[in-house]
């Protein structure tokens, strides 16, 4: 059915508000089918900076042109740099002084590495040193001595350290500063995160501000690993972790183990990477000079060794095939756009959101974007997200309307600000909001997020709304910057 525009004035809501704008619906397969090749071995998890997340852009530049997207100014691919470290193998196992007999832990199954670690060897004895922290109101490496010895830590901060001591110790390069201060020759940091099973790796691109520590590795076993790690030691991991809470003392011992690390890194600090970018012109001369950016990053964690491969199916190949799959529904649509549309891919979002920030700041149009849609995690929770409602609600009411006329699967009552890739756009006032899933990632950041764990209809559902809300947005209906603090209406 054709969008009918009409004049500013009383009228009731027709049914072209509740029937779609086009015959066009999803397709689960075309849908899957992108998942399952972006988080396929021969991407290698896509990591920013390496050939292989390159090889990953040329897939979507190809899917862009079969749904009749251009490069945008005659360029797919806006380059720039990124800090980029390739782990190509790691070994890790502990052994009793004295003794020929070694516990061999295996990288992706029992731990992973740092994503900034350093290469090199280390076997040494260990002391463990609670959350790593070294300050002269909190010091966990005082009373024991670290010199020449491999650090075993916490991953996190403790709760009852204010946050002017806290934030220095958060990250992985943090705690390994400390460590090396103190003479440590390798860290280990026990995952605490409550963002995946107590059994599976789990690892971050970002592992804090440099500098780049070079030679000093870093690993992080699962937390199941980690209570092995100091199992027949004088004390368990959970009455350890009990004891700094209760006590709110340092709780640092050396162990009776030793561990052998050895890393074999290439660091890149300045590799070459890029966003995907390209254009469907409008077809309203009076509004193609204005634009709806849809983006959705496509870098994820990447490979380590030949046995720690991060997929990334709902972080983030479930947003990169929405958003292709968006550009199919817009080029079957009866009606073509009026606004232009943006396609981004953004790279780098994993390493503090460079890749959008990038885009944002060169691209000269930028006051004629009307807004940014992002879109990221699709593909797991029981309903829909679309965040920014606090801030743009005339935007998100956009979403609304045609969630309500054709997906039914947006959540309400609950305020958010933009996140992710969005800020970049909310920082220079272009309305955004994202679409991304509610009650999901459960998967994040670990080696299981796999295309069979991809909810079918959430994915479905969040293309159709993808489609619908970006072209609506396309209209004239939607006044742009000048409604994003009003009530959206139909008129």
């Amino acid at each position: 059915m054709k969008r009918i525009h009409r004049p500013a004035v009383c009228i009731i809501i027709s049914l072209i508000a509740l029937v779609s704008a086009t015959a066009q619906q999803p397709s689960l397969d075309t849908l899957l089918t992108h998942v399952r090749t972006l988080a396929s071995a021969r991407y290698a998890g896509r990591l920013a900076g390496t050939e292989a997340y390159m090889d990953a852009t040329q897939y979507t530049i190809d899917a862009l042109q079969r749904y009749g997207v251009k490069p945008y100014q005659g360029d797919w691919i806006q380059h720039f740099e990124v800090e980029c470290n390739e782990i190509e193998n790691c070994s890790f196992n502990t052994y009793y002084n004295n003794s020929d007999t070694r516990t061999v832990y295996v990288l992706g199954n029992d731990f992973s590495c740092a994503g900034m670690t350093g290469r090199g060897y280390a076997d040494a004895n260990v002391v463990f040193c609670g959350y790593g922290i070294d300050d002269a109101s909190y010091n966990e490496y005082e009373k024991v001595d670290a010199q020449g010895k491999i650090a075993l830590v916490l991953s996190g901060v403790p709760s009852f350290l204010p946050s002017k001591v806290a934030d220095r110790y958060r990250t992985p390069r943090d705690k390994a500063r400390a460590a090396r201060r103190h003479g440590c020759c390798a860290l280990v940091i026990i995952n605490m995160s409550s963002s995946c099973s107590p059994n599976e790796v789990q690892t971050n691109v970002y592992s804090g501000e440099g500098p780049h520590l070079p030679t000093f590795p870093i690993i992080q076993p699962h937390r199941s690993c980690g209570a092995q790690l100091l199992a027949d030691e004088r004390i368990s991991l959970d009455s350890v972790i009990d004891l700094l809470q209760t006590t709110m003392r340092p709780q640092s011992f050396h162990l009776r183990k030793r561990f052998e690390i050895n890393i074999n890194a290439k660091y890149h600090p300045a590799a070459l990477t890029g966003n995907v970018v390209g254009i469907m012109p409008g077809a309203d001369s009076k509004m193609n000079n204005e634009y709806i950016v849809v983006g959705a990053h496509l870098d994820h964690l990447g490979m380590q060794g030949n046995t720690c491969i991060y997929p990334g199916a709902d972080a983030n190949a479930s947003g990169v095939a929405v958003l292709l799959e968006t550009a199919r529904l817009l080029q079957a649509a009866e009606e073509r756009p009026g606004r232009s549309i943006i396609f981004v891919l953004f790279s780098a979002a994993e390493n503090q959101r460079l890749g959008s920030q990038i885009f944002v700041s060169n691209f000269n149009p930028l006051k004629h974007v009307e807004a940014f849609v992002g879109i990221e995690c699709v593909g797991s929770g029981d309903s829909l997200a679309v965040l920014g409602n606090n801030k743009y609600p005339g935007l998100w009411q956009v979403a609304n309307q045609m969630d309500s006329a054709h997906t039914q699967m947006m959540v309400h009552n609950f305020k958010t600000n933009p996140k992710g890739d969005a800020l970049a756009f909310d920082h220079v006032g272009i309305p955004s909001i994202t679409l991304t899933n509610y009650n999901g990632n459960l998967k994040w950041h670990v080696p299981s997020d796999i295309p069979e764990n991809i909810y079918r209809g959430m994915i479905t559902k969040a293309a159709h709304l993808s489609f619908e809300t970006v072209y609506e947005l396309s209209f004239g209906d939607y006044q742009g910057r000048s409604a994003q603090s009003r009530r959206y209406r139909f008129e």
